[in-house]
């Protein structure tokens, strides 16, 4: 018989948020960096308003995020929305938008692959989201940025 694994503790952060949680980011145009700093290298730009994104680290004014391609970089917490308010499909398949929150309702449109949605709530496995004038429901585990990462359960302020 194995022993359960433990939960990841809370950290505690500078923002008095929990790490690792969502954000998003707040312009179109970001610069990514190797470091949490302006003297760092810039490893890209960011061109896509509204990308959720992992807070894994923080300064005071740096935030080390993981996008949803799986890369690294700081962003200063300028640049972005410290609630998650977007999630994004990832995967190469389009994902269908139902009616209602059940595998078999209707299907009133598809979210393409790297597409990005608002993200109104999550339950019971399935989320709302908002993608150009349609909103439907989509199953959580099709969305990057709809899971809750471990730490964040009963840690820091309420995220939602």
């Amino acid at each position: 018989m194995s022993a359960a694994r433990p939960q990841a503790p809370c950290r505690e952060s500078p923002s008095g948020f929990p790490v690792p949680r969502y954000v998003t980011l707040k312009y179109d145009t970001v610069n990514a960096r190797g470091g949490p700093g302006d003297d760092y290298r810039l490893l890209w730009v960011y061109h896509a308003k509204a990308l959720p994104l992992l807070v894994i680290e923080e300064t005071i004014d740096w935030r080390r995020v993981r996008d949803p391609d799986g890369d690294f970089a700081w962003l200063h917490r300028r640049t972005l929305i410290d609630k998650q308010i977007s999630v994004m499909r990832v995967a190469k398949s389009p994902l269908p938008l139902r009616a209602y929150p059940k595998p078999n309702a209707a299907v009133i449109a598809e979210l393409a692959p790297h597409a990005v949605a608002a993200l109104k709530e999550c339950k019971d496995g399935w989320c709302k989201v908002r993608a150009g004038a349609v909103e439907g429901y989509a199953p959580r585990d099709g969305l990057w940025g709809a899971d809750t990462p471990r730490a964040v359960a009963g840690c820091g302020k309420d995220r939602r």
